[in-house]
């Protein structure tokens, strides 16, 4: 036993069921307890620093209540993003009933010794492209690996761009880091600043946009995906927006500072979460869309309106079943100074954000059959092509068996399918089995949905969502195969272990309730 373990709590006190934080000189460790044994575990998640003992102990896992990360009960190693890497881990010993702790952590650098072969590239520098470089390294691979990007130098959390930077809650330049400080350059990982305008499939071969070409043994394309721009008068004009990347997001956040009346084209994700942003700043928001209620498709009319009372009741407006004709400017300065709507209404604007969709990003492929929107059909392996895989928003993959591809544009996921198909690459034979998940965040209230469902036959809603204190599952053939949920982050955590293997709608509440 350390001369430095400290005695902290007794055995007994400790629950099998949940995990106990507790501070021991200065540091934050959780204690997991399974029958006898005892672990010590860094007590915040590595991606965004989220209290574990919030979270759920389930089918061996430590889950993240906020955004789902997982560890292995056992060794603290990471099992399921948006967390890259394991926890911190302390020796931990039990005497009788005394449980000691020595806080210090284990050392957990690995000498890295690279050769120059086999090469990997991996094109695309966002989540994925973090996530694959990570668990490559993880899973003990030492041959060659570039990550070829057109944006910053170092991957950062797209997320925050529409949900924290519009607001001012967060500069463009605190947009969090995916990877530690020097984590490529410490890993031996090129990382070349350029636009990919062709790769050959049949050749192994890319071709950059400033005339460097490479040549690769496995690629792995993680290129996400582009908005997209209607073919509208006035789209070029100065102060109309879109937000994809961290230049976008700048861009708009000086914008914001000094707009009166914002124009949002289209009522998802994006344009939703940047109109609660902008309403925090004080500026005047106007909601343009073809639908007749916000996220009807993925939620349902019930908690679709749901969405729009919250907007409403912050002062958003709302123009359903309306289409932008087009953006009016002003003519000695090219700024877009009015919307025009196709029903002939003109409204008085000083800043646009478009926000009507996006298409996958793969213009730049040779040989490789794609699908019509341009996605590019994987095994569920996340395998396109010998020696080629895809990840994220581009990949249309087996999400269920016996059911047609499909591509799913969650940050999470491409997470996820980034470290399959790194495994893969590996020389593994994994399939994708895991939950798609990802969060939204309107006026202070995240919500969390699990699963996907593009039908369902029931909707069962446990708590109170005007309130927006509630926990909704869809149902389909007597099974649950998704949730929505706000304020209910531990049963989220709980169920979404569980998500895959088929819960009906009882069992999910039980499993919810589970304290």
């Amino acid at each position: 036993m350390s001369a430095d373990a400290r005695r902290v709590i007794q055995l007994t006190q400790l629950s099998e069921n949940r995990a106990t934080r507790l501070i021991v000189e200065g540091e934050n460790i959780l204690l997991v307890r399974q029958g006898d044994t005892v672990r010590a575990y860094g007590a915040d998640c590595p991606h965004a620093g989220g209290p574990l003992e919030e979270g759920a102990l389930c089918n061996g896992r430590i889950v993240c209540p906020w955004h789902k990360g997982s560890f292995d009960i056992a060794t603290g190693k990471v099992l399921e993003p948006p967390a890259l890497f394991d926890l911190d881990c302390y020796p931990v010993t039990v005497e009788g009933d005394d449980v000691r702790v020595t806080p210090r952590k284990v050392d957990k650098q690995k000498t890295l010794t690279t050769t120059d072969k086999p090469k990997f590239v991996i094109v695309g520098s966002g989540a994925a492209g973090a996530a694959a470089c990570t668990a490559l390294r993880a899973n003990g691979f030492a041959g060659h690996i570039t990550l070829i990007g057109e944006e910053s130098p170092e991957p950062y959390d797209r997320t925050a761009l529409s949900k924290f930077v519009p607001s001012a809650e967060m500069s463009p330049t605190d947009v969090p880091a995916l990877l530690p400080p020097h984590w490529l350059e410490k890993q031996q990982i090129d990382r070349i600043e350029a636009s990919v305008i062709a790769l050959d499939v049949a050749q192994r071969s890319i071709h950059l946009a400033d005339g460097q070409e490479l040549t690769y043994d496995t690629a792995l394309l993680a290129t996400g995906s582009v908005p997209e721009l209607p073919s509208i008068k006035g789209c070029d004009l100065k102060s109309v927006y879109l937000l994809r990347n961290l230049r976008d997001a700048a861009a708009l956040f000086e914008a914001a500072g000094n707009a009166h009346h914002v124009a949002i084209i289209g009522s998802g994700f994006i344009g939703l979460e940047v109109a609660s942003a902008l309403r925090k700043r004080g500026a005047q928001v106007t909601v343009v869309s073809s639908g007749r209620v916000p996220f009807e498709r993925q939620f349902g009319s019930r908690l679709g309106m749901m969405f729009q009372h919250l907007h409403e009741s912050q002062g958003v407006v709302f123009r359903f079943n309306e289409k932008l004709s087009e953006i009016a400017g002003d003519a000695s300065n090219s700024q877009a100074r009015a919307i025009v709507l196709e029903s002939g209404a003109r409204l008085e604007i000083d800043a646009v954000l478009i926000g009507v969709g996006v298409s996958p990003a793969t213009g730049f492929l040779k040989g490789l059959s794609l699908q019509k929107d341009g996605g590019v059909i994987v095994n569920a392996g996340m395998q396109a092509a010998p020696g080629l895989y895809a990840a994220g928003d581009i990949a249309a993959f087996p999400l269920y068996e016996n059911q047609e591809p499909l591509r799913i544009e969650h940050w999470r996921v491409a997470q996820q399918h980034a470290v399959i198909a790194a495994q893969n690459m590996c020389g593994a034979r994994n399939r994708y089995q895991g939950v798609p998940y990802f969060w939204t965040y309107h006026y202070g209230n995240s919500f969390e949905y699990l699963g996907h469902a593009t039908s369902w036959d029931d909707l069962v809603i446990d708590g109170s969502p005007e309130d927006h204190q509630f926990l909704a599952l869809y149902v389909k053939d007597h099974k649950v195969i998704a949730v929505l949920a706000c304020q209910r982050e531990a049963a989220t955590a709980r169920l979404i272990g569980s998500l895959q293997a088929g819960l009906s709608a009882d069992e999910a509440l039980q499993l919810a309730k589970d304290e």
